[in-house]
């Protein structure tokens, strides 16, 4: 009886894209293949040039770069490629290591210096952790933006809550226009509804203790309990 086995490759949702720049064609076909086969886009430059034309017109999450090639040196490439796109992971591969190419390698931010002959496995372990590195300097840059986001809207809630404590005007506006009044500043949602509910727990969790001055117009507003 014959037995027909199914097997499904998994495929990630998120297909990072490779750019591989090496002149020995059954090596980077070679690659190539081990790469596609973990579920990667490959585009091949068998020149620095090649290579550089293609950066220019793709978005790469890494480069995979041979040393010597046959017009430009290796290092030009990536010094280009950091140059122009700093983020972007580096993997360089060479079969002529040598202590000055690996110094300025580590100046360059190189993730990782591979010396042929490498394996399968070797190979793919450096590239899989040069991507681990780059989603963790996207998560890292995601959270600094995140609590820089966090502290613009600190300033800004202090800011409409100085100005409602000092200026009459501004203070009617707010309660009987509600939200237009605060289209001039730079405000999620959610500080606006805390800002026009007289919400203080959120005002406390994502603003901190504020001055009586600054709390003024939320407890008037509390007191009110009309808009």
């Amino acid at each position: 009886m014959n037995t027909i086995q199914e097997t499904t490759r998994y495929e990630p949702a998120y297909r990072p894209h490779v750019l591989l720049v090496e002149d020995e064609r059954n090596v980077a076909k070679g690659l190539e293949m081990v790469m596609h086969e973990e579920g990667y886009d490959v585009d091949l430059a068998d020149t620095g040039l090649g290579a550089l034309d293609k950066f220019r017109a793709g978005e790469f999450d890494l480069v995979v770069a041979d040393l010597r090639l046959p017009d430009i040196d290796g290092l030009d490439v990536i010094q280009h490629v950091k140059d122009k796109k700093p983020r972007t992971s580096v993997v360089i591969i060479t079969g002529y290591p040598s202590v000055s190419s690996a110094v300025q390698a580590v100046k360059l931010g190189v993730s990782d210096y591979l010396r042929k002959p490498f394996t399968d496995d070797e190979f793919m372990a450096a590239v899989k952790s040069a991507l681990r590195e780059k989603e963790k300097q996207s998560i890292e840059k995601l959270i600094v933006e995140t609590q820089k986001e966090r502290l613009i809207q600190r300033e800004e809630v202090i800011r409409v809550l100085d100005k409602a404590s000092q200026n009459e005007d501004f203070w009617r506006e707010l309660m009987k226009n509600g939200s237009d009044a605060l289209k001039d500043y730079r405000l999620s949602w959610n500080a606006k509804a805390a800002i026009l509910s007289g919400d203080l727990n959120w005002i406390k969790n994502n603003v901190g203790d504020l001055t009586e001055e600054q709390l003024e117009f939320l407890y008037k507003r509390l007191e009110r309990e009309v808009w």
